[in-house]
This record gives structure tokens, C-alpha cells and sequence, in this order.
């Protein structure tokens, strides 16, 4: 199949070249552009596109309202959202992720790594880059959960009770930033069962891919940046 691409950016020059690699790509193709956020869901919507590559600083609609927009329509669950910015140790992290975002990559990646986002976000995982993780550590450090969200560790107590000792031990794996298989080494155990191990813990916490999942371990207390 092929992963259907829309690119959202209001620069017109950094659009053209996404689109030329990504268009280099056999597995992908490009089916729209949006220079705002507002044009960036109504394409999503008539492109039908699987991935959106989103810029988070756009006039009108910024990228992180077009993001919540997509990610709470129940006709576009399986279009994931891959944020894009020009600095990704950035202050917006932590509301992309909340407002639904499967990744967070700067526009400074090597091609190669922004066409493994496309492909990792196609299918159905989530992806932070290492600058971005370490970013969003930082903001809770900084924020103690984020300013405009403060964090409730109380709220969480219930559902992260219902976790297994081996879906916490994952879960600690994944805020780290860790892959699958690297958890998998971590833990002497297949890909496949941490996947297994990382799903169910999406259902029981209400998180809708991995990105999320990070976010809730730092909010619920369970894990804390070093520092603290």
C-alpha cells in the first residue's frame, strides 16, 4: 500500500522540498499541501491521507489546533499526525503531544529519518526523536507537569493500578525513549510481547499511541525526570 502524505507548512520553498522526497519514495506519494492548519484538516479530510506532516507554527489555524481537530474526529482515527518544527527542544512538545500527536521531529532531521517517521506513524507506532524526548523531559522538570496542564498524579492512581508490574517496567522503558526492540534487550524478552505489553497499556491509560503514553507516565508520577 501506499502512504498517502499531506504537508502542512505555510513555507512554500520547505513544502516543495518535502514533497520531492517524499515523492522519491515508492512506498509514499504526497496527496495534498496546506499552508495553515484550518486547509490542513478539510484536506485530510477530501485527500484522505494517512499521514500528515504538520508544521506547529502556521498563521490563522496553528498546527496544534489543526492536530486536536484530527486527532477527535472519530472519521479520521487512522490518519496520524506527525508534528514539525524548526527547533524540537521546543515549548509547544508536550501540547503536541496532547492534542494527539504520533511524533515530534525537527525540520533539521536527515531524510532519512523524517521518511522512517512517515513509515513508523503509517504504522500505527510513534515516534520521538531523542532531541524531542529529552525536550519534553525537560518541560515537565521546568513545569512540574506543564503550566497550562498541571499534572494530577491522583487522577491516574486507578487506571495505572489495573497495570501489570511487567506493563509498568515497559511503560518506565518507553518515557525513557527506548524502542521496542531496545526494551526487548533491556528485558530479554521479543519485540512482539513488548508491543503486546505497550498496547495494553495504551487501553488501560487511555492513551492513543506511544507519544501519549509518555506524556501520561511523567503526569502520573511514576516517572520523574532526573533532578527531581
Amino acid at each position: 500500500m501506499t502512504i498517502r502524505v499531506l504537508l502542512a507548512d505555510d513555507q512554500t520553498l520547505l513544502r516543495s522540498a518535502f514533497k520531492i522526497l517524499v515523492d522519491s519514495e515508492p512506498d509514499m506519494e504526497v496527496v495534498a499541501e496546506a499552508a495553515d492548519g484550518a486547509e490542513a484538516v478539510a484536506l485530510t479530510r477530501t485527500a484522505r491521507a494517512d499521514v500528515v506532516l504538520m508544521d506547529i507554527r502556521m498563521p490563522g489555524t496553528d498546527g496544534l489546533a489543526a492536530t486536536r481537530t484530527i486527532s477527535e474526529d472519530p472519521d479520521l482515527s487512522h490518519v496520524r499526525v506527525v508534528m514539525l518544527t524548526t527547533f524540537e527542544v521546543d515549548e509547544y512538545v508536550v501540547q503536541s503531544l496532547r492534542a494527539g500527536a504520533s511524533g515530534f521531529l525537527g525540520k533539521g532531521a536527515e531524510p532519512e529519518e523524517l521518511l522512517n517517521a512517515i513509515r513508523v506513524a503509517a504504522a500505527g507506532d510513534a515516534l520521538l526523536s531523542p532531541a524531542a524526548t529529552k525536550g519534553l523531559i525537560a518541560k515537565f522538570l521546568a513545569q512540574g507537569g506543564g503550566a497550562d496542564h498541571p499534572a494530577d498524579p491522583g487522577a491516574y492512581s486507578e487506571r495505572l493500578s489495573a497495570l501489570t508490574g511487567r506493563e509498568r517496567e515497559v511503560l518506565v522503558l518507553v518515557a525513557g525513549g527506548h524502542s521496542n526492540d531496545e526494551i526487548a534487550d533491556r528485558l530479554e524478552v521479543s519485540p512482539l510481547t513488548v508491543k503486546t505489553h505497550v498496547n495494553r497499556s495504551m487501553a488501560k491509560l487511555g492513551a492513543r499511541d506511544r507519544a501519549q503514553l509518555v506524556v501520561t507516565a511523567y503526569e502520573s508520577g511514576l516517572v520523574r525526570p532526573r533532578g527531581e
